[in-house]
């Protein structure tokens, strides 16, 4: 009440500051903050924007007399016009006012998209100039929510042609009575088939994982594709030989069913984005079997005709029979005969010639065909539907039957039972980790952040950490639920995780389990202090109080081994995190200064000798870098000595043989000579 008395009776005179947010902290335990800094501004804005539009009134100060006729009236419409102002750009700040928390995570790409946004007036002239280059270079997003809405669009006249093209070819009742309505409809499907090519030509594709927009690439990649030969023939105007044959042969057109492609598109891209793909994927067999059913239904009735009505038992009936002679009973009793036979129910006339037995045969074959593809794609939805529930009730019976088999008491089986029913009932029973790990960690934080955004919001430790340390946290982040009456951590146990409400009341106990001192909600956190080994703590890396849920409890958990794997990496949010936990240690007397000190002094002495190690480290990498150089410039001088020593081997034994020769050809010309003295 007092709030809103504030909000409401606002003003310059008697405006006061809102009180600061307020916490808590318990031992070893930390309360969500209450802050009305929010409200305030509001109420703030609210008050400023009512003054700004106060002066456009106490410019003048009419007599009473101004209150009548034409003066009255411009006043009202005056102060409507500024509260019609105020109130749209009060609306407008807040729905452009992003979420701080949510703008921090996104980073900056995200952001300057946020602030561009609040330039709309100054970008409106620009993008009017930019309205002939945008459509120039229009190009459609395949992945984008246009495409989709064409594919429902180009999807309906498909699905038009598919059901009443063979209806109006086979009863030729309803072609002549809705002559009109159905030429309107069937030129309408040709605009929308043209208007589908010319989308086709600018739909682009990804190419390096980028869009590619230009027109030459995209036309090229549409073109020499078979479905663009489909396309072209499925728009050819095959119905100029009306001129010839008549408006009643609508057999004609049949080449608009070679679009199919675009209806299987459609359906496959709902599957991917619906919320509920087993409910739509029997949908769509169902879709499929009544068309099937209703294609049949029609051949019969052609069969029939061709072969005369009335002519034996298995044909329609004779049409000059006044029971059989109008166009429903036509349609719903053919319906009825195929019905029948492609779920191989039977029932039906016999045949009496070759050509209805082999019709029959042929209808039983594809009714085996669809009561088979019926009964898989049912049951395989079924079990897909039901495999969740079935995979947590192998869970429940597998640790039912260990309870019974190490009799565990009744008590102690009703708790565990009604654990589980919890579980089921709220929908927590899905291991989140399990469902999302084949998505990269990017996605699965983001997923995370937004799905426990409310409870995150409200954590301090995450108030002001960097957006890194944010996502790693939220990765290691596991969920626990704990039953009423469970103790979460006792004083005195050993700390390995810290916790963090997600939802549900804990309670600050004594020793006895019933005194209460304190009251956590959800976004508050406790545990931190005895996983973070703060030096001078008189309880070491013990619990400093005892903490018991009230009720049901949501909590994320956090090891300790998690939580300095993350801040290792980030050593300002480390520091941050032992500040609060010594401010809290300190309120309750629970930290010796001195040793504190000393820890301090020693951890210098830890910083000088950690930075001695790594400067031993660098020059041991530096000192094996160069012992690698010069062992292979030795190696490589080696090599070339080794060559050399072969060159010059190669080089006397050429001489060698040079200088034998040469005296060998002295021997034999001496020889020569002497005999022939």
């Amino acid at each position: 009440m007092m709030a809103k008395s504030n909000g409401l009776h606002s003003s310059p005179a008697n405006h006061h500051p809102c009180p600061p947010a307020q916490a808590r902290a318990v031992g070893d335990t930390e309360g969500p903050g209450l802050s009305t800094r929010r409200t305030c501004s509001t109420q703030d804005d609210t008050s400023s924007e009512l003054q700004r539009g106060a002066p456009l009134d106490q410019g003048e100060q009419p007599p009473a007399s101004a209150f009548q006729g034409r003066g009255a009236l411009a006043r009202i419409v005056r102060l409507v016009l500024v509260l019609r102002d105020w109130a749209s750009k009060s609306l407008h700040e807040e729905q452009q006012r992003p979420d701080p928390f949510l703008e921090r995570f996104q980073g900056p790409e995200l952001q300057a998209v946020a602030a561009g946004a609040g330039n709309n007036l100054e970008d409106e002239e620009i993008e009017e100039e930019n309205k002939k280059k945008k459509w120039q270079i229009f190009v459609v997003d395949p992945a984008g929510d246009w495409y989709y809405c064409w594919l429902a669009v180009i999807a309906v006249p498909v699905l038009y042609n598919w059901c009443l093209l063979i209806a109006r070819a086979c009863f030729s009742d309803l072609q002549k009575t809705y002559v009109v309505l159905w030429l309107v409809l069937d030129y309408i499907s040709d605009c929308i088939y043209v208007g589908d090519i010319v989308i086709r030509l600018r739909t682009g594709f990804l190419e390096q994982g980028l869009l590619v927009k230009d027109l030459k690439k995209l036309r090229d990649n549409y073109i020499y594709t078979l479905q663009f030969k489909l396309d072209v023939l499925s728009i050819l105007p095959t119905d100029l030989a009306y001129f010839a044959v008549g408006l009643h042969h609508p057999e004609l057109r049949f080449n608009r069913l070679l679009r199919f492609s675009r209806m299987f598109e459609f359906f496959d891209r709902t599957e991917t984005r619906t919320s509920h793909p087993n409910i739509f994927r029997i949908s769509n067999l169902v879709l499929y079997i009544l068309v099937i059913i209703h294609w049949n239904a029609c051949i019969y009735y052609a069969i029939s005709k061709a072969i005369g009505f009335g002519e034996d038992t298995w044909v329609y009936p004779n049409i000059t029979d006044p029971e059989y002679g109008y166009l429903t009973r036509e349609y719903i009793y053919c319906l009825y005969w195929s019905t029948l036979t492609l779920t191989t129910i039977g029932e039906t006339p016999p045949p009496v010639r070759d050509e209805e037995y082999l019709f029959v045969i042929f209808d039983f074959l594809i009714g085996v065909l669809i009561f088979a593809t019926i009964v898989g794609n049912v049951g395989s939805m079924i079990s897909n539907m039901n495999a969740t529930r079935a995979e947590f009730q192998a869970k429940i019976d597998a640790i039912k039957h260990y309870m019974q088999f190490r009799k565990v008491s009744k008590d102690m089986e009703t708790k565990v039972i009604k654990w589980f029913d919890y579980l089921w009932t709220n929908k927590k029973a899905v291991d989140e980790r399990e469902v999302l790990k084949n998505l990269p960690d990017k996605l699965r934080a983001e997923i995370a952040i937004n799905v426990h955004l409310e409870t995150l919001k409200k954590v301090r430790i995450f108030q002001d950490c960097e957006a890194g340390l944010l996502v790693e946290l939220v990765l290691k982040l596991r969920l626990q639920v704990f039953s009423p009456g469970d103790y979460i951590c006792r004083k005195g146990d050993i700390g390995k995780e810290m916790y963090i409400i997600k939802e549900g009341k804990l309670a600050v106990v004594a020793d006895d389990g019933t005194t209460q001192y304190a009251l956590l909600t959800a976004g508050g956190c406790f545990g931190e202090i005895s996983i973070l080994n703060i030096k001078g703590s008189k309880m070491g890396n013990r619990r400093t109080a005892n903490i018991r849920s009230l009720g049901y409890s949501d909590l994320f958990c956090l090891s300790k081994e998690d939580l300095m794997e993350a801040v290792t990496e980030y050593p300002d949010a480390k520091k941050v995190l032992e500040e609060r936990g010594r401010e809290i240690l300190i309120k309750e007397g629970l930290l010796d200064e001195s040793a504190a000190e000393a820890s301090t002094e020693e951890k210098s002495v830890e910083e000088k000798l950690d930075r001695l190690a790594s400067n031993l480290d660098t020059l041991h990498t530096r000192f094996g870098r160069l012992l690698t150089e010069y062992n292979d410039a030795q190696m490589k001088l080696k090599q070339r000595i080794t060559v050399l020593e072969s060159k010059m081997r190669q080089q006397d034994l050429d001489d060698f043989f040079s200088d034998s020769s040469d005296s060998l050809l002295e021997d034999e010309e001496k020889a020569l000579s002497g005999g022939m003295q």
